[in-house]
């Protein structure tokens, strides 16, 4: 993928994204503060407008370098500093790049969780969105094929939310509830999982 096609796609998957605000604000409502599904709706919309205003001759680390800045500038919360900050230390990665292949978006992932990591001092096993990022991540460098490369790592964050649904949340909001929080879905994760989702419907199911 050219980074023109990385402009087109991001704002193809933000706006198929929000049709799942509802469903994020329900999750979070359960286990948090219930502001996940605006987080996502106003950040999506904040990142379309961002990009509907940048030029052609950007590179790919300024594309995503305004994406984490319109998302953060779009919400006061948690999650979005947390998804802004991994943004950015994503966007590094590819500031000489011009053509994006499935390993460099495994490395972007992974760039991605070491940085939710360090700023939410969470791991994987805390019932966060780390536990659909990083197998997603891992499983995106296992086929060169972008649709086949998609698709398991869909598979892997898709089983990673219905595995953790049975686990105690560990960090955040969702900790205060210690016990209760066991058998409720993580709106963290099922938000990445959404992501991936999106990204599938808005631009390869379409091709």
């Amino acid at each position: 993928m050219d980074v023109a096609g990385l402009n087109r796609a991001i704002r193809n998957s933000m706006v198929e994204i929000k049709q799942y605000a509802d469903e994020l604000r329900d999750l979070d409502t359960a286990l948090g503060d219930g502001d996940l599904g605006i987080t996502v709706s106003l950040g999506a919309d904040a990142i379309i407008e961002a990009l509907d205003a940048t030029g052609d001759d950007v590179s790919a680390e300024e594309i995503i370098r305004s994406c984490a800045k319109a998302f953060a500038n779009a919400n006061p919360s948690t999650m979005a500093a947390l998804v802004a900050g991994a943004l950015l230390s994503g966007s590094r990665l590819w500031a000489t790049t011009s053509e994006l292949t499935t390993e460099d978006a495994s490395a972007f992932a992974r760039a991605a969780g070491e940085s939710i990591g360090k700023r939410g001092k969470a791991a994987v096993g805390d019932k966060t969105i780390l536990d659909a990022l990083v197998p997603a991540g891992e499983a995106l460098a296992t086929s060169s094929d972008v649709a086949e490369a998609l698709d398991r790592a869909i598979a892997a964050a898709e089983k990673a939310v219905v595995e953790t649904t049975s686990m105690q949340s560990r960090r955040g909001r969702a900790s205060w509830l210690q016990e209760r929080s066991i058998g409720l879905q993580d709106p963290g994760a099922t938000a990445f999982l959404r992501f991936l989702q999106s990204w599938k419907a808005a631009n390869l199911d379409q091709a």
